[in-house]
């Protein structure tokens, strides 16, 4: 007996949903079509006037960070090569001190102070 109560308080419910529904759709303003053709318009024109802003600043920024870059590749090169000098001249120091060390222990003058001792 509960069950069969329950059902009609449900098809109450439902048919009450409905009719509430309907009424307040009765209550909208809706617009009318110039209205409607008017905001479309707008909203057409916003999306489109973004667009074109974001569109824009994207190729700024990308020829930017192309530019930065490149620039910045640049100047990694002339660093690494100047890194790359500085320790050739180094190496070239460092075998010529070694070359003046060899030479001068192998002077006739050291041989015979070497043998007199």
């Amino acid at each position: 007996m509960a069950k069969k109560e329950a059902k009609k308080e449900n098809n109450k419910n439902k048919k009450s949903f409905f009719k509430d529904f309907k009424a307040e759709l009765k209550k909208v303003s809706w617009l009318t079509p110039k209205q409607l053709i008017n905001n479309t318009i707008a909203v057409i024109t916003i999306v489109i006037i973004t667009a074109a802003i974001v569109f824009v600043l994207d190729l700024a920024f990308e020829t930017l960070n192309k530019h930065g870059v490149d620039k910045i590749k640049q100047v990694i090169t002339q660093e690494e090569e100047e890194n790359t000098t500085t320790q050739e001249q180094t190496e070239n120091e460092n075998t010529t001190i070694q070359e003046n060390v060899e030479t001068q222990n192998t002077t006739p003058e050291n041989n015979t102070q070497n043998n007199a001792e």
